[in-house]
């Protein structure tokens, strides 16, 4: 995840002089780094689900291309039994890795990261996913042609309230789009994720992501998506303001990090476009 965290608002200024530009990098204040927590944890349907992997960074300055990982960490996850998930780091990646983890729908997860002598904790839990059942593709007329929309299909657990984190990576855009959606009106329906791009055309290949999640990460999904905006439908790329998640660190509340803790089960789907 590429977090690059702009304290300042940036204006910027064109100025032309006999068809010249000039380049103006206007300098801004770098505030002091800030932990950057990237635990996403996700069981694909249909494998054991033990390989997992949690990725620490820090904010950097506004110009920086590079963004600094963070190595030397103490990064576990222990369940409701007390069992602990040790993550261990390949080395000087920022990368923490466990290949023994159990994944169990429902089960409550806290996850522990010590760091330069504070301790973070958040905790989540583990929510099953449907499967998608089905595809539909169609075409509509728009303004300069048709254009081809995409839809895929599952179904609505009734016995719940459920949210869900929907994803679509087009071939052709270098990031994904997501959306968050719930069941308040669809209780027990089945119910789609939609995708259109109006360049979408025959042979573009869609992959497509369906998660079940908690309603607290929705809430942070949807501020995070809006935040995006600006950013080409990237909910990871440089966001305007700040966002605050799940991880409370625990030696000094006030010096929160950047990030959200979050399991679910995960079904994809790969579509080329016809």
């Amino acid at each position: 995840m590429k977090t690059l965290l702009k304290y300042t608002t940036l204006l910027l200024f064109v100025f032309s002089f006999i068809s010249c530009e000039d380049t103006i990098d206007v300098p801004l204040d770098t505030a002091e780094p800030k932990l950057v927590i990237d635990a996403s944890i996700k069981w694909q349907k249909g494998t054991p689900g033990n390989e997992q992997r949690i990725k620490l960074t820090t904010t950097t300055n506004y110009y920086s291309n590079v963004i600094p990982t963070v190595s030397g960490a103490t990064v576990f996850i222990t369940n409701s039994t007390n069992v602990i998930f040790t993550f261990t780091e390949i080395p000087t990646t920022g990368e923490y890795i466990c290949t023994d983890f159990i994944p169990v729908i429902n089960e409550t997860y806290i996850l522990t990261v010590i760091h330069d002598g504070q301790t973070y904790k958040a905790t989540d839990t583990l929510f099953a996913t449907p499967d998608i059942d089905s595809v539909e593709q169609t075409t509509v007329p728009g303004f300069e042609g048709d254009i081809i929309q995409v839809k895929f299909f599952y179904q609505d657990n009734g016995a719940e309230d459920n949210f869900y984190l929907v994803g679509a990576k087009n071939s052709n855009i270098i990031f994904p789009e997501y959306g968050v959606i719930d069941d308040e009106f669809f209780q027990g329906n089945q119910m789609f994720g939609f995708y259109t791009h109006e360049n979408l055309k025959a042979g573009d290949h869609l992959d497509f992501s369906l998660q079940g999640i908690s309603e607290r990460y929705a809430n942070y999904m949807e501020k995070l998506i809006t935040i995006s905006g600006a950013q080409g439908g990237n909910p990871f790329a440089t966001p305007p303001a700040t966002l605050r998640g799940n991880i409370v660190n625990q030696t000094n509340q006030d010096d929160f990090p950047f990030g959200y803790f979050s399991l679910s089960e995960i079904d994809t789907l790969n579509y080329t476009v016809q």
